[in-house]
């Protein structure tokens, strides 16, 4: 089973991303504020990492609806310059924003979901339900 990631407006579809020369290495042509994604899976659990350095946890908003989990983050910084007699010659602001969305698989247990963020990346764990983990082998004995 596979995390798949959902289409929206600041995205390319799937299609495009495939259709790349470089899909199966190399730097996307993402904007620069959207974070890159890794994902992992094991036996037990989807990881997924995102690299958000500079930024604190209090930053993240992670949401589930409808088996869609939805990272999201805003950063609003403003700078101001004033001179001596009290008036500012010169004020700035920045404004950046993600969004990314994933459409969970039925087997990820979407109420034992953790996330930590840790240098500059935030890591969040999906455990797959207990039907969906592997069997151990087991001897079958013969009558």
């Amino acid at each position: 089973m596979n995390l798949v990631k959902r289409n929206t407006v600041h995205l390319p579809s799937i299609i495009d991303e495939f259709l790349k020369p470089d899909w199966f290495g190399g730097m996307q042509n993402y904007a620069p504020n959207i974070p890159a994604v890794n994902i992992k899976e094991t036996d037990t659990a989807f990881g997924l990492e995102l690299a958000a350095p500079g930024k604190t946890k209090e930053d993240f908003i992670i949401e589930i609806d409808h088996n869609v989990l939805t990272i999201s983050s805003e950063t609003k910084n403003e700078t101001e310059q004033t001179e001596n007699n009290g008036r500012y010659t010169r004020r700035e602001f920045s404004y950046t924003s993600f969004r990314r969305a994933f459409t969970l698989p039925e087997t990820v247990n979407t109420d034992a979901i953790n996330a930590v963020y840790e240098n500059g990346v935030l890591l969040i764990t999906l455990p797959k339900k207990e039907e969906a983990l592997p069997k151990p082998k087991r001897l079958i004995d013969i009558i």
